[in-house]
Order: structure tokens, then C-alpha cells, then sequence
């Protein structure tokens, strides 16, 4: 009995050993630049996590930078089979819609920048192509399938989250509704609405009362 309880208790010291030396040896958790809080449980009309990756082109690049644009945020890899066939529509819309404030972000899942770089060229895509981390992902709930793409508005609050392939005319569809919810950014140059000029009267002859002295 006294033998078993020897032994037992070395393998307990062997077993918290292994555990503490594991966690020296993979170091301080990497939270990959994430501010915010982790998104949980329904992800629309949350506010997106902000993040700090770098981009192939070597900037830096912040999700918070891109507040009074509308954002499609595409989880994506160079072996994701699904993937490949949505970048080039993302390329596609960005090209129209990029006059209205569209910006597309490719989060990269893989471990080389020179296969992402070699792919991307490959493909014929331009619009912005960052290095992910698996801290972001798991800010954004957790991306269990790619691609996982995620529509974020004009405010940086999520419309639509998809994971898996989607067709042309959906991915589309979110996009619009990302670009007509949230602030537009004010410019000088539109228009005053209609609803701010002097109405004339419809019926009767009601006339505008003048300012007494």
C-alpha cells in the first residue's frame, strides 16, 4: 500500500513536471494584436474585434483603420479548395464597389508568407492579403471551416458571418447590406436632402408666417 502510494505520487510530480516545463518552452500566449472583446454566441450587430497584423506588402494593418468603410474580412488558406474559387469574385467586387467604401482583407491561415505571396500572385489577386493568427481567429469566435467570411459595416459592427463556400450573388448581397448600414463618412460635396428644402403647400393657401418685429 505505502509502495502504490510512492509511486503514485511520482508520477504526479512527473506528470506537473512535463506540464511546466511544456509551457516554458512555448513561451508567453500570443494574443496577435487583438483589442477587444471575443466575440460569442450570435456574432451580428456585434462589434468586431480590432486587430494588428502585417500585411504581404509589409504594413500594418488595422481593422479599426478602415472605420467609415464597409470591411468583407475572408478567412482563407492556400489549400482551401473553396477558397480559390471566391477570391477572384472578391477581387471582382472590390473592383466595383470599392467607389462606395468597399475594402477586402484576406487573413491568410498558413504558416509560409512566401507559398501566400507565390499563391496570391498566382491567382491574380490585389486587394489587401494579411498573415493571420490563430489568436484573431479565435477573437472572431473561432473560425471552424474556411473560407470564413465575415461582413462588417460602415461602424465596425458584423452584418453576416459565412463559413464555407457562397455563391457570387450572396457574397454580393452582404456587401450591399454592409455598405448601406452604418455612418458614411460626410462629404462636402453631397447633395442637402430633399427633405431639407422649403416644401410648397399641396392644398389651400397656407403662406409661410412672417417674423414679427
Amino acid at each position: 500500500m505505502k509502495r502504490n502510494a510512492i509511486v503514485l505520487a511520482i508520477v504526479i510530480l512527473a506528470v506537473t513536471f512535463m506540464l511546466f516545463m511544456g509551457r516554458r518552452m512555448a513561451g508567453p500566449p500570443q494574443s496577435g494584436g487583438v483589442k477587444g472583446s471575443t466575440l460569442v454566441g450570435e456574432v451580428r450587430g456585434q462589434q468586431a474585434p480590432d486587430f494588428e497584423l502585417k500585411a504581404l506588402d509589409g504594413r500594418t494593418i488595422r481593422l479599426s483603420d478602415y472605420r467609415g468603410k464597409a470591411v468583407v474580412l475572408n478567412f482563407w488558406a492556400t489549400w482551401c479548395g473553396p477558397c480559390k474559387i471566391e477570391m477572384p469574385w472578391f477581387e471582382e467586387l472590390q473592383k466595383q464597389y470599392e467607389g462606395q467604401g468597399l475594402v477586402v482583407i484576406g487573413v491568410a491561415m498558413d504558416d509560409s508568407r512566401d507559398d501566400v505571396q507565390k499563391f496570391v500572385q498566382e491567382i491574380g489577386v490585389h486587394y489587401t492579403i494579411v498573415m493571420g493568427r490563430e489568436a484573431v481567429a479565435d477573437a472572431f469566435g473561432g473560425v471552424q471551416f474556411l473560407p470564413g467570411t465575415f461582413y462588417i459595416d460602415r461602424n465596425g459592427k458584423i452584418v453576416e458571418r459565412v463559413f464555407g463556400l457562397a455563391g457570387h450573388g450572396d457574397i454580393e448581397e452582404n456587401i450591399k447590406r454592409s455598405l448601406a448600414q452604418g455612418a458614411a463618412p460626410v462629404n462636402a460635396s453631397t447633395p442637402a436632402p430633399e427633405a431639407s428644402k422649403p416644401q410648397e403647400a399641396t392644398t389651400g393657401e397656407v403662406k409661410p408666417q412672417e417674423a414679427k418685429p
